[in-house]
């Protein structure tokens, strides 16, 4: 597998000859497009992430074949793939990939989130992601940077108190049943704890979904939804996408999960029930 960035590069590279090609300066092609001129210099020298509808209106405005376009199209969806994978975002530990997440919420006006077997990582005590960063570092064999990690996982949990966002947060009840390897069960009532805390929080809606309660078919998977962006958390790679049937389905998928969620004094009594076995 080739280095991303040094595919985006010879990304890059290509674009710039075929403007050269058509006869075009950077400047001439930005005036076509309506972008501001650095931007062409940017994408070219790869300081700029080309998007999809990037490469759509650079294959217009150059005039190209359907087959040049497709392409260009092709190579983008095969960078963007190898750039998802865990074992590239986490080169640099699990700090970084933080600090991304954190930009996106920050951009978002609502933020769905659905995790299957762990506490979706906006209400996770400093503890308890202590262990989740810990054990992944080992899954991934990545840098161990726990401390940032949670440092930086701790200051994502901001986004819940900014009034101007709405974030909905659902998670199973097999998430607070399965023990985090290693951990004491004094890490599990101090996560229960918490989340009985933030149920008050205006800005957040809160659900569990009771162990016994029938799923739909094919959700095997966390995933997060940002405004109209979809991102699905798979062992090796996230998955992100923004078309508009994939929104669609996962917003049906939240839907049905959220019929048969536990809120309010329901999921507080569930999570005292939680709380009486890990106690024991």
């Amino acid at each position: 597998m080739t280095d991303p960035h040094a595919r985006r590069l010879a990304l890059g590279d290509q674009l710039r000859l075929l403007r050269e090609a058509a006869g075009l300066s950077g400047k001439r092609l930005a005036e076509r497009l309506g972008w501001q001129p650095s931007k062409v210099s940017r994408i070219e020298n790869a300081r700029q992430a080309v998007t999809d509808s990037d490469v759509v209106a650079l294959a217009g405005a150059l005039e190209l074949s359907g087959g040049q376009a497709a392409e260009l199209r092709e190579e983008l969806r095969s960078i963007r793939a190898d750039e998802a994978r865990w074992s590239q975002q986490l080169r640099a530990g699990h700090r970084v990939v933080q600090h991304n997440v954190a930009e996106a919420e920050r951009a978002a006006r609502h933020i769905r989130v659905f995790s299957l077997t762990l506490v979706p990582g906006l209400l996770q005590t400093a503890e308890y992601a202590r262990y989740v960063f810990a054990s992944l570092a080992n899954l991934h064999e990545s840098p161990r940077d726990t401390d940032d990690a949670v440092r930086a996982r701790m200051d994502r949990q901001q986004v819940l108190y900014d009034e101007s966002k709405q974030v909905d947060l659902l998670m199973t009840e097999a998430a607070l049943r399965y023990p985090l390897d290693g951990a004491p069960p004094s890490v599990m009532l101090g996560q229960v704890d918490r989340l009985i805390t933030l149920q008050g929080l205006p800005t957040v809606r809160f659900g569990i979904i009771p162990l016994g309660a029938s799923l739909p078919a094919g959700v095997t998977h966390n995933f997060v939804m940002k405004d109209d962006t979809v991102t699905i958390e798979l062992a090796h790679a996230e998955v992100t996408t923004q078309e508009p049937g994939d929104v669609r389905l996962y917003r049906t998928y939240l839907d049905v999960l959220w019929s048969r969620a536990a809120e309010g004094d329901d999921a507080r009594a569930l999570l005292a029930r939680v709380a009486t076995h890990a106690a024991h």
